[in-house]
């Protein structure tokens, strides 16, 4: 049998984006399910019914959570509590909690600051109990684990541990900054619906700020299978992304170049600038390309006004993307096999306005 993959995203519908991505693959003549990150509650019972019926099996080998949010985490409890399940992949910050209990000035108990930390990304905790409750090993995705065909290339164990240290969810870090504080403000009133300003073919502004620390924390996995690159990056930030790219070379990755790109975040503009994907993607193109040259997908829900960014969109198609956003519907990319029934999603319109 030909090596071949199934990628499939999966619509989260409510009036905020999330996401759940289903992986069929197979290489050497062996096939593996991998599932990542899992919507909300609801979106989990889907994800079961999408890979019961349409891979066939109730078995899944890897089930990786890219960061704590709920709107990845909570669907994969239903995931857990209706599959059998090879691994878990999970990030746990509380398993740090000796190693940091010194830049936290008012936690002087190791386990005070565990239980803290298991409060604050509750989320991750209960995917931890479930997991130990039906006996399924977890591991830690972190830089250099390789989960099936998947290379993770970010975070590595360092920059991990600093981004609990930094997250504005946990307690009172040490030498916590006015600047910081203010920043987080300015990261606050950024997501605010912004003015739209006409642009001409190319131009792309994004925001001098970044995204969040939880986002950073997110699992950047690479693939190479039938003879096609694949980057899941789940709610990664410019800081993960470049992280990921110094790591690339070292499993065979030369950049620029992806031709299954999961865009971060929902279509998200403070993930994303025009440096980081160049680096990722190539340059921008001189002028409107007459066919697509990669494939470019993010999960965001029909009700959510903010997400996909102009700005994203046109970033993606000045570059030679496909773009498709879910907006309610499954979108699956594949290479090796069809699926009968599925039909073509057209290429979106080209955004003449980008936020300003």
């Amino acid at each position: 049998m030909a090596d071949r993959y199934e990628l499939d995203f999966l619509p989260v519908d409510t009036d905020k984006s999330g996401d759940a991505i289903a992986i069929r693959y197979t290489i050497n003549g062996t096939t593996g399910i991998h599932v990542v990150d899992g919507g909300y509650l609801e979106t989990g019972d889907a994800l079961v019914d999408h890979v019961a019926t349409h891979y066939g099996v109730t078995h899944i080998d890897h089930v990786v959570l890219t960061h704590p949010d709920q709107d990845h985490a909570n669907g994969l409890r239903k995931v857990l509590e209706n599959c059998s399940v090879g691994t878990l992949w999970i990030n746990r910050p509380w398993l740090y909690a000796e190693q940091l209990i010194d830049r936290f000035e008012t936690y002087e108990s190791v386990d005070a600051l565990r239980r803290k930390l298991r409060s604050v990304y509750s989320a991750t905790a209960a995917l931890e109990d479930i997991a130990n409750e039906r006996g399924i090993p977890i591991k830690a995705p972190l830089q250099g684990a390789q989960i099936g065909p998947f290379h993770v290339l970010a975070p590595s164990t360092a920059r991990y541990a600093n981004l609990i240290v930094e997250s504005d969810k946990t307690p009172e870090a040490v030498n916590e900054s006015i600047y910081d504080a203010i920043v987080g403000e300015v990261r606050k009133a950024f997501k605010v619906a912004s003015n739209l300003v006409k642009a001409a073919w190319g131009a792309e502004t994004f925001p001098v700020h970044g995204t969040s620390s939880e986002n950073e924390m997110s699992v950047v996995q690479y693939a190479f299978i039938n003879k096609r690159r694949i980057l899941l990056t789940g709610d990664a930030g410019r800081e993960a992304l470049a992280e990921a790219a110094d790591y690339a070379p070292s499993v065979g990755l030369t950049l620029p170049g992806v031709y299954e790109f999961q865009v971060p975040h929902h279509g998200g503009r403070h993930n994303v600038d025009t440096e980081t994907l160049d680096r990722w993607l190539g340059p921008r193109l001189a002028s409107t390309p007459t066919s697509t040259s990669w494939r470019a997908v993010c999960s965001a829900s029909k009700g959510d006004d903010h997400h996909p960014r102009k700005v994203v969109i046109r970033a993606m198609l000045h570059r030679g993307a496909w773009f498709g956003a879910t907006e309610g519907r499954s979108i699956c990319l594949s290479s090796g096999i069809s699926r009968p029934g599925w039909t073509s999603i057209p290429q979106v319109a080209y955004p003449p306005e980008q936020e300003a």
